[in-house]
Parts: C-alpha cells; sequence; structure tokens
C-alpha cells in the first residue's frame, strides 16, 4: 500500500514514515503544504494522512482543493488532542477520519487499513482468490491453506492484483504502487516478480496483455 504523509513536525513525521515502511508500507513525505496541492495526482496513493496545521497551505485548504477536484482517495487527518474545531473541520472538508496525537503506530496501521476496507468495499482484511487468501493484516498468504512464503514486493503487486481483480495493471501502475520516491528500480524488476509470484501460485493466475500489462487471470483450483 502507497501512503502519502503530510506532516511538518520532523519528528513525528520521520516516526510515521519509517513505521510505516517497516511495516511494509510504501511512503512518500512532505512537510510543507504548498507541494501537497497536486502530490495526490503524482502516485497511486491508496491513503494520505494529513495534518492540518501545515505551513504555507494549511489541512483544510488542501482537503477542500482536493475534493473540489474530485480527487476521493481516502484521508485521515491527524490533529491534538484537544482540538475539536479542527476535527470537525477536517470531516467537513472531507475528511475520512482522524487521529489524536499523540498516536501508536498500531492505530495508525489499523485506521489505514479500515479506511481501504472502506474504500474498497471490503468487510475484513482478506480477500479470496480461489483457494487463494491474502490475509492483509498479518501480510501472510496461503494457497489450499498453506503459507507461501513472500517478499515485501512480491506480497505488495499480489496485494495490488488481488484488490482490483479486473484491471489491467501496466509496469509503471505496478512500479507506482510499489515503489516510493526516493526507490531505485531495475528495468526488469516487475517481470521479475510476475514471474515468481506465477512460479508460487500458478502460472495461469496472472495474465499477460501484449502491450497492456498484466492481470488476474484463473482462479488457483482444488
Amino acid at each position: 500500500m502507497r501512503i502519502l504523509v503530510l506532516e511538518d513536525d520532523l519528528g513525528i513525521g520521520d516516526a510515521l514514515s519509517s513505521g510505516l515502511s517497516e511495516m511494509g508500507f510504501n511512503v512518500d513525505w512532505l512537510t510543507d503544504g504548498a507541494l501537497g496541492l497536486h502530490a495526490p495526482d503524482t502516485a497511486p496513493y491508496e491513503v494520505i494522512i494529513l495534518d492540518l496545521g501545515l505551513p504555507n497551505i494549511d489541512g483544510i485548504a488542501l482537503l477542500n482543493h482536493w475534493r473540489s477536484r474530485g480527487i476521493k482517495t481516502p484521508v485521515l487527518i491527524l490533529t491534538a488532542r484537544d482540538a475539536l474545531p479542527e476535527r470537525v473541520a477536517g470531516l467537513n472538508a472531507g475528511a475520512d477520519d482522524y487521529l489524536c496525537k499523540p498516536f501508536a503506530i498500531e492505530e495508525v496501521v489499523a485506521r489505514l487499513y479500515a479506511l481501504s476496507r472502506r474504500q474498497r468495499g471490503q468487510s475484513n482484511n482478506e480477500i479470496d482468490f480461489g483457494t487463494l487468501t491474502l490475509n492483509r493484516t498479518n501480510k501472510v498468504a496461503t494457497l489450499k491453506g498453506e503459507t507461501v512464503a513472500l517478499n515485501k514486493q512480491e506480497y505488495q503487486l499480489l496485494d495490488l492484483l488481488l484488490s482490483h481483480p479486473n484491471k489491467i495493471f501496466s509496469r509503471a501502475d505496478i512500479e507506482e504502487s510499489l515503489y516510493s520516491w526516493d526507490d531505485d528500480i531495475e528495468s526488469n524488476t516487475v517481470e521479475v516478480y510476475i514471474s515468481r509470484l506465477r512460479k508460487k501460485f500458478g502460472k495461469s493466475l496472472i495474465k499477460t496483455w501484449r502491450n497492456m500489462g498484466y492481470q488476474l487471470d484463473e482462479k488457483p483450483k482444488l
């Protein structure tokens, strides 16, 4: 899951960025509201974490701008515990949830998954595709009840495909979902991870569309 964080407090921003990265998220972090105006257009973010007290352009103005442009990415706002007017203003401006400072990284993760489920119309953190199950809470994939070992990129690619089973993803789409701004990407990276998933779950799991990209194809069978 790729996350955009807008937080000008360096301590909080670093804790969020490093903590979420360690838990398997791809994080892009900005400290200035002006830089956030068009940031949601630069990558397929699944959730935006937004501090309201940003320099130059505050969080409420950003929210109003994004929603007026039709950007529907779920937004989790960060506020001080006693800032009730800010929380109300943020929700009224189009935020989907809020979290009071200070917070535990585990609660941030739980709220990110809740917002993602709501956006995708899912009731829990498990995705079933035939005999393949992906648990997004503990980041474990099973095939016919047996755990299949995945590294971070393999898990994220499988999560992406399972979450959008009818969509054809180009190589650029996949790279933008699996990597943040500072990551180095080899030219054949996507093809390598597609090949690995086919070896682990069956060649028919992922279909290649010539000059277009990749899409889930056949469900693994018993």
